[in-house]
């Protein structure tokens, strides 16, 4: 009999010996992609994307799924290739990620990146009062942190940690190359006051399910449990939250990088609930720029994991109901035999 605990999570084991050599064949695969120049490298990811749309069944049954979900009037045909380009776009991020400190320089950021909406956020940050800058995951997401270092604005990126040490060190040092700094989630709430307090921009990813304790706002038409953190920081020290995201053109290593939403603390200074109109504020701004090129967002990834509390009640009591009517008749067929029993009894 079940006691009615919910198990707990058992941590995964190290392997060092194995991460070490895990590490060792990234490094290796790293140098032979370097021979070669990027734009060939993001063809050859292209290629590896649908690979990997072809074989991760389980990937792509839940990538289809949030896609026909999220734009029920699309043919099915518009829904496989914007999956499969979705797929193609991931694999790409890797090679955009290896690629940047290499390419991008102060000199020449031109060449590589463009901007959109972008200007009223550049006054802000140099203000040094600090914000919030918020995005999803779409395109290459990493790459507005990156220039943002090289522009020497003070930028702090809540990430969490690979469970791979070795390549969680490499990965930051690449990240970390030009200025940003990358904070560990788990120590991040220790470390705002301070980081407020001198003024610095505070970077999140913002498209993450969170469980039975988020907020629960609209995001493509569905209910999306999503993280309290970013409102309640917004709210506690009077941040601006500023909605950016960073965007492929064609399929280059090129970026339209650009602001879709500034929200500022006087908008929510009237709301019942601030907290939830914040969160579903920059949600709506994530759904907008995405909606401008679905392709380039991670559809693989479950945002609509957690359902609300009375989508869970109602499912439960629509998966009882059945059984609770089979239960009545089988009861009735049995007082019927019983009642046909007695009276057989009786007569003799």
């Amino acid at each position: 009999m079940a006691d009615g605990r919910v198990p707990r999570k058992r941590k995964k084991k190290s392997h060092p010996v194995l991460d070490w050599l895990l590490y060792v064949a990234v490094r290796v695969l790293v140098i032979f992609l370097y021979l070669f120049d990027v734009e060939t490298n993001l063809r050859f990811a292209c290629f590896l994307g649908r690979l990997l749309w072809k074989h991760y069944h389980r990937g792509r049954q839940r990538a289809l799924e949030n896609l026909r979900a999220s734009f029920p009037d699309k043919s099915e045909a518009w829904i496989w290739q914007t999956g499969r380009r979705s797929f193609e776009q991931i694999v790409m991020l890797t090679i955009d990620v290896l690629f940047t400190p290499r390419l991008v320089k102060k000199y020449n950021w031109r060449e590589y990146s463009r901007y959109k909406n972008a200007e009223h956020a550049k006054w802000l940050m140099q203000e040094r009062k600090g914000l919030l800058m918020v995005t999803g995951h779409y395109s290459n997401f990493e790459i507005t942190g990156y220039l943002m270092g090289l522009f020497g604005f003070d930028l702090y990126s809540i990430a969490r940690p690979l469970d791979n040490r070795y390549l969680n060190r490499f990965l930051y040092g690449v990240r970390e190359r030009r200025g940003q700094k990358i904070i560990d989630k788990k120590g991040a709430a220790e470390l705002m006051p301070q980081i407020v307090a001198q003024g610095s921009t505070l970077g999140f990813i913002a498209d993450q399910d969170a469980g039975r304790k988020g907020v629960f706002v609209d995001f493509f038409g569905r209910k999306a449990s999503t993280y309290k953190s970013i409102g309640l920081v917004a709210l506690t020290y009077n941040l601006p939250i500023v909605v950016g995201y960073s965007r492929r053109v064609e399929n280059r290593f090129f970026f339209e990088i650009g602001v879709q939403r500034i929200i500022f603390p006087h908008e929510w200074a009237d709301k019942d609930d601030p907290l939830k109109w914040v969160t579903s504020e920059y949600t709506k701004a994530i759904e907008a720029f995405v909606r401008e090129d679905p392709t380039q967002y991670w559809w693989l990834h479950r945002r609509w994991k957690t359902r609300p509390k009375e989508e869970r009640l109602r499912d439960a009591e629509a998966a009882v109901a059945p059984g609770g009517r089979e239960c009545d008749i089988r009861v009735a067929a049995l007082e019927t035999h019983s009642a046909a029993h007695s009276a057989s009894g009786a007569a003799y």
